[in-house]
């Protein structure tokens, strides 16, 4: 497994690699003494798998506010994305960047993706499967979001949305006077 920095702090693109035989292959999704020097300590507490029936398709932008504030690392284990993170936390120098990266079956690229920052995807493929694994349980109390279509990030989607939930679409614009995700 190898760690590649983004232009977002604390946010890592992590490339996995498969060893493989005759009998077929195996891949280690996570390591912590491999994450160490970047996240020492890091641990999952929450795993989840989300399949997604329709290309096109967007989900987020989501975020965890405190208490409940939780790191991410995100996996295609079928199909593929267009995995967006963009960064809202407080004081960081990337305030309001985004970083995408394409996550499929094929490449087996994974994205961890730190506190603070909100995450979203739009599938490019029909029938797509993605694994969380996250550093805190989700709260309902915590959560929030802010739209995919937000002018402020202008994140550039490769498709057309073509599904897209109710609750997606009243996440609010950011405000002028957003002040970030607070630690």
């Amino acid at each position: 497994m190898k760690l590649h920095a983004t232009p977002i702090p604390g946010l890592w693109e992590v490339q996995t690699e498969p060893r493989g035989d005759e009998r077929g292959q195996l891949t280690r999704l996570f390591c912590a003494d491999q994450f160490a020097d970047i996240r020492p300590g890091l641990r999952f507490v929450q795993t989840n798998l989300s399949y997604t029936a329709q290309r096109g398709t967007v989900r987020g932008m989501h975020f965890q506010r405190a208490p409940a504030l939780e790191a991410k690392l995100i996996r295609c284990l079928r199909g593929r994305v267009f995995d967006v993170a963009v960064d809202l936390r407080a004081d960081s120098p990337t305030f309001g960047h985004w970083h995408a990266v394409e996550l499929s079956q094929e490449n087996q690229l994974q994205l961890f993706i730190p506190e603070g920052c909100a995450h979203g995807f739009q599938t490019l493929s029909d029938d797509v499967e993605l694994l969380y694994q996250h550093t805190a349980a989700y709260r309902p109390d915590c959560e929030g979001g802010v739209r995919h279509d937000d002018p402020a990030l202008a994140i550039t989607w490769p498709l057309p949305v073509s599904v897209l939930s109710e609750r997606d679409r009243l996440h609010p614009l950011i405000a002028p006077h957003f002040s970030g995700v607070q630690a």
